[in-house]
């Protein structure tokens, strides 16, 4: 149960689990910054006009081919 848990998604994308809770913790913490700025242009139009769609596109870029 535990390697099921722990183990098999990571080894399914290559990596061990330390790597992947690393790279899932900076995946999020990138994220969190895009929907702040797509917050703060809510509020402000001019702001941060393009800043959350380019984080969403390289977030993509690193992921769409990983475990393939």
């Amino acid at each position: 149960m535990i390697r099921k848990i722990f183990l098999d998604h990571p080894a399914s994308v290559d990596e061990t689990f330390i790597e992947h809770f690393f790279f899932a913790l900076k995946f999020s913490s990138t994220l969190f910054a895009a929907a702040f700025a797509a917050l703060l242009h809510a509020f402000v139009p001019c702001a941060c006009e393009k800043t959350a769609s380019k984080i969403v596109a390289k977030l993509y870029a690193k992921t769409h081919n990983r475990g393939a």
